[in-house]
């Protein structure tokens, strides 16, 4: 049995994809256009391993994908593969209209085409399953209760929008072709291999630069912090028990502050990587809001918990010293 993954060399893809094959003997055939910085790191290690065949390739590439689908005959194309950044996303939302839109355009029309010419066994356990964002809901107000998988669309900036976009595309290959579908959307992701220039890594890396730590606006914003190891577990649970055509918003009820994780960041650097110069705290400043900048995330998992059981292994303040470890330079 194969998987076709794309974007694994990301930051969730490859937590999923060590997770992955340090359990299983399943191969893996891993597309990524190592677009981003640290992408070729995150798969250090793997090259020996027989189970991870990479594919340094564009996922808009409607050839390459065929041929890698015609090839491996995988069981299920899980599609991790996205530009995220929102505040790139602001500056130049081209990149993202393309990847996430265009890209994903291009996975669906190809595995459909594939997926038709399959015997009704291979067929019918096919699976296309989509890592989408609790972005694109929108800004949840203050006291709301939090999102569900049937909560309306209202993507307030360009990533989210194309990932809104790129979620309707999939439910109507489902509901136009047939295609067999599942919809996941995460909450904010903390780990090891996350990029730069994320909210964490970033923070990490001015206060060991002794640089300010640059909050938005006042820092009120609240997110749900998810582990990227629960995720992956969210992901594999929902891939081998999710009812197809149907979306699972996956969170772990732990929401926060800006601010505040930029004090927990903060606080555990002082555990474990004093600074003589005093504590980082000293180092929060507070800059200019970005456009458009919601206020407020934050999912209900229960209908992923009571279909598989799932929950989240993971509490933040306890899984943030794991990932300051995984961030922090040897």
């Amino acid at each position: 049995m194969t998987l076709l993954v794309t974007g694994g060399a990301g930051f969730i893809g490859s937590n999923w994809l060590r997770a992955h094959l340090a359990r299983s003997d399943e191969a893996v055939v891993n597309v990524d256009a190592l677009t981003l910085p640290g992408g070729r790191c995150n798969l250090a290690g793997l090259q020996g391993d027989a189970r991870h065949h990479f594919v340094h390739g564009d996922i808009c590439d409607c050839a390459l994908v065929a041929a890698l689908l015609a090839e491996h005959r995988p069981r299920a194309l899980l599609h991790f593969a996205a530009e995220t950044h929102v505040d790139r996303s602001i500056e130049d939302a081209t990149p993202f209209v393309r990847s996430n839109v265009q890209g994903t355009f291009v996975l669906l029309d190809t595995a459909r085409a594939h997926w038709q010419t399959l015997p009704a066994n291979e067929r019918a356990a096919f699976r296309f399953l989509h890592v989408s964002t609790d972005e694109v809901f929108g800004s949840l107000p203050e006291g709301a209760p939090p999102f569900t998988e049937t909560s309306p669309y209202a993507p307030g900036n360009p990533y989210a929008a194309s990932k809104a976009a790129s979620d309707h595309l999939v439910r109507a290959w489902f509901h136009t072709h047939g295609l067999p579908v599942l919809l996941t959307h995460s909450v904010n992701n903390h780990g090891g291999a996350q990029a730069s220039d994320k909210f964490i890594p970033r923070l990490v890396a001015c206060a060991l630069a002794g640089e300010l730590l640059p909050i938005y606006g006042d820092g009120a914003q609240r997110r749900d912090w998810i582990d990227v190891r629960d995720h992956g577990r969210a992901l594999n649970v929902v891939l081998a028990q999710g009812t197809v055509g149907e979306s699972y918003v996956i969170g772990a009820r732990d929401e926060h502050s800006n601010l505040q994780v930029a004090q927990a960041v903060c606080d555990t650097l002082d555990q474990l990587r004093p600074d003589a110069r005093g504590p980082y705290r000293r180092l929060i400043s507070f800059v200019a809001d970005r456009p458009g900048h919601d206020r407020r995330y934050a999912v209900d998992p229960a209908k992923l918990e009571c279909a598989t059981g799932w929950r989240p292994q993971h509490r933040f303040e306890s899984a943030l010293r794991d990932t300051l470890h995984a961030l922090l330079p040897s």
